[in-house]
């Protein structure tokens, strides 16, 4: 009997990311022990959930056993082979369950018609989740394929279980109160006065009070204060002094961090700050007897009127500066506690948010972030993950509103997508334990294997995606087999002005050596879209992603892109150089990029400037056009790269930064999955290689159809090189191939989610 671990894997990952509480965590797990029975053909699947407060394991879900012991039957931890499989925390298997000594019969259970047993401990960092098994009447039916398989099962299932289990208590179907009629918050017996549904933009769980930016400089705005004595000059100009070593500081930290995007993110607040129309209008203000504090209440509210009039997109942008300076200057000149220095134990509510800011709220120790949903681009998501800070989108206006209100706790559990507000002790302190087995998680050696194979043999290469310099030591923990993708657009986005040639060669130079002997690949600018520069001239176009965006961009600017290129070239010498063109959209657009770094080549070497002579160039295949010349560009090209999420947003006319056509965006649409296997075959046809870099290479759902179709790298966040590693160690290569065959030949999205499993 074949057991399909190869589709088993691809289903559970799904059903991981698909859950809902709503459903309940025992409906959860019944669909998850029907999925593992089907497919591993056990005749018994079972899960057991871990009761920390008896130490006992409690039977949750179950297929082939006596229906009526679910949720009534317990075992201690360390009792029979379930509770010494969790209290050992190493898969137990069995030929005859019956012959090892640590068996314990239950009577009317109906374990008796079975003789093979496999189980696996469910582990979350630490902490001791449950246990997930499988029986079947023939003996030694389990072998040690199905040990791994159930591993990288039990292993995505952690989270996901601890995740619903937290949620349950929040959520209790079937215990809905009335409609209020007033606006009374929730009962604490729902776990929490108020729990809003958001999309998870940068995974993880923070806890902090609220703290909206926005309205924090509304209330010193309006804000009455008479100080216990009268403030003079000097009060003023030691707040004047403070402030600018706290920006000085602050800068000092990032600097040390991320020294790549460092370059002076506090710029506008230290210039403003020292800018004699700011300081020097409050100055001239207290020698004239107005109060220092309300002096600088009125200057500061003067120039966000100013800025909020200009037709300057850059300058309108300079508003979140004056208000954040001014509510620090303010703090240091009355002396009270500065929200705005130290975010600890904040989750910061914000209505937008830009590259800069986010910068700074990392820098300043921010938790979390809740944005509302015009406020959230895909470049803010994907710095958020670099910095990884807990992001999540939410169109509640009631959370902005609860924000103001800075005593009100939220949890933010930006896996799930969720924010709780003002959550009961019981839910704080199982989210706090959750927190808390995460960060132990991060500090402990990562088990992950330097080589990635199929169960057959097939070598994989799993590479990691970068943006930010600081994010290397953790691809190097992860044993990411090099850069499949630098996102060299960051340091141009969270600076006021066009990083110089030597700027760039440095952060080339420093990810080139920070992977010795491993390919790095560098992307040329991808900006445009809904990454701008704030400080460069824009048309303002209608439709920006269908606009001047990527090598469009700097085709069209050929002085920052020579400039780029020549920064590269130079970091490039003595190794390998590869280098990347964003959305080519024709032969044309290739060459012509090819043409511009042959000239860049030139000038490097009639100036005698060490330098690669040499570098492979790739191309992103992102857009349909290059889809269908896919044959040609690989014919030129050194290599090919397929970009998945700008594929899918051009190909299903869908822009993925909407939330109102969000479930338009389907990665298993089959015209997208068709486009990638086109371009695959291209590629394997020319001898050339060929990769995946965007979300799907680290989605657990399609990787076995990457697979399936010749695809032998894929670059991820390094964070998910783990959970991708331990799938495709449970594939083999006939089984990929069949499924992506049996994929391909589907004409709806519907078929598709069939043949994959996908329970919605």
């Amino acid at each position: 009997m074949h057991k399909d671990t190869v589709e088993l894997v691809c289903n559970v990952g799904e059903l991981v990311t698909l859950f809902e509480s709503k459903a309940g965590i025992e409906g959860f797990l019944q669909k998850v022990i029907s999925l593992v029975a089907y497919h591993m053909k056990a005749a018994v699947c079972s899960v057991f959930m871990y009761d920390e407060a008896t130490q006992e394991l409690v039977l949750t879900a179950n297929q082939g056993l006596n229906p009526d012991f679910v949720g009534r039957f317990r075992i201690k931890l360390g009792e029979g082979l379930v509770g010494h499989t969790l209290k050992t925390l190493r898969p137990v298997r069995e030929a005859r369950a019956y012959e090892n000594p640590q068996f314990k019969p239950v009577q009317g259970m109906g374990e008796e018609h079975y003789q093979a047993f496999l189980a696996v401990p469910i582990i979350l960092g630490n902490r001791r989740v449950g246990v997930l098994a499988v029986q079947d009447p023939q003996p030694d039916y389990f072998d040690d394929n199905d040990v791994k398989a159930l591993r990288a099962i039990a292993a995505q299932l952690a989270s996901a279980i601890e995740g619903a289990r937290l949620l349950m208590g929040i959520e209790k179907p079937g215990t809905a109160a009335p409609p209020k009629t007033n606006a009374e918050p929730e009962p604490h017996d729902k776990g929490c006065r108020r729990f809003v549904r958001g999309i998870a933009a940068s995974e993880g769980v923070a806890m902090g009070k609220a703290l909206d930016i926005t309205a924090s400089s509304r209330d010193w705005l309006n804000m009455p204060f008479t100080p216990a004595v009268a403030l003079s000059e000097e009060d003023f100009l030691r707040a004047m002094r403070k402030t600018e070593d706290q920006l000085a500081d602050i800068q000092r930290q990032i600097g040390e961090r991320m020294s790549d995007v460092a370059t002076l993110i506090f710029d506008a607040h230290v210039l403003i700050l020292k800018d004699s129309g700011f300081s020097g209008e409050m100055l001239e203000r207290i020698r004239k007897g107005q109060s220092p504090d309300q002096a600088v209440r009125e200057v500061v509210t003067k120039y966000i009127t100013l800025f909020s009039k200009s037709s300057h997109p850059a300058m309108r942008e300079k508003i979140t500066d004056i208000q954040d300076l001014g509510l620090r200057l303010l703090s240091n000149l009355l002396a009270t506690p500065d929200d705005s220095v130290d975010y600890s134990g904040r989750i910061v509510v914000a209505g937008d948010m830009r590259p800069s800011d986010l910068l700074k709220l990392s820098a300043q120790k921010a938790e979390g972030l809740v944005l509302g949903g015009g406020g959230v681009t895909a470049h803010i998501s994907v710095l958020a993950r670099s910095l990884r800070i807990p992001l999540v989108v939410v169109n509640e206006p009631l959370v902005l509103q609860t924000a103001e209100k800075k005593e009100i706790l939220l949890i933010l559990d930006a896996r799930q997508g969720s924010v709780l507000v003002d959550p009961a002790p019981d839910v704080i302190e199982r989210y706090r334990i959750l927190i808390e087995n995460d960060r132990k998680t991060l500090e402990t050696a990562i088990h992950v294997l330097p080589q990635t194979t199929t169960r057959d043999g097939e070598r994989i290469q799993l590479l990691a995606n970068i943006n930010l310099l600081s994010e290397v030591s953790t691809a190097q923990r992860f044993k990411a087999e090099g850069i499949g993708l630098y996102r060299s657009e960051f340091p141009f986005i969270v600076r006021n002005y066009v990083p110089s040639e030597e700027e760039q060669y440095r952060i080339y130079s420093r990810l080139l050596d920070s992977m010795p002997d491993r390919e790095v690949i560098l992307r040329t600018l991808d900006l445009g879209g809904d990454k701008i520069l704030a400080y460069y001239p824009s048309a303002g176009e209608s439709n920006p992603f269908l606009g001047l965006r990527a090598i469009r961009f700097t085709l069209r600017n050929k002085d920052i892109f020579c400039q780029q290129l020549r920064a590269m070239l130079r970091a490039g010498a003595n190794r390998q150089l590869n280098i990347m063109f964003p959305l080519i959209s024709s032969l044309d657009d290739f060459r012509q990029a090819r043409e511009v770094v042959e000239s860049c080549e030139l000038a490097l070497r009639n100036e005698m400037v060490p330098h690669n002579a040499s570098p492979r160039l790739g191309a992103m295949v992102e857009i349909p056009s290059a889809v269908e010349l896919a044959p040609d560009i690989a014919r030129e090209a050194d290599f090919l790269c397929i970009g998945t999420n700008d594929l899918i947003q051009y190909t299903l006319a869908v822009d993925r930064t909407n939330q109102m056509i969000a479930d338009y965006y389907v990665p298993h649409h089959p015209a997208v999955l068709r486009s990638i296997h086109r371009v695959a075959k291209a590629a394997l046809t020319a001898g050339k290689p060929i990769s995946v870099c965007g979300d799907m290479a680290g989605d657990e759902r399609l990787v076995p159809f990457l697979v399936g179709i010749g695809i032998r790298k894929l670059s991820m966040e390094a964070n998910r090189i783990p959970r991708i590693q331990a799938i495709i160690a449970a594939l083999t290569q006939d089984g990929s191939r069949t499924l992506a065959e049996d994929l391909l030949k589907l004409g709806s999205v519907k078929d598709v989610e069939a043949r994959l499993g996908m329970v919605r």
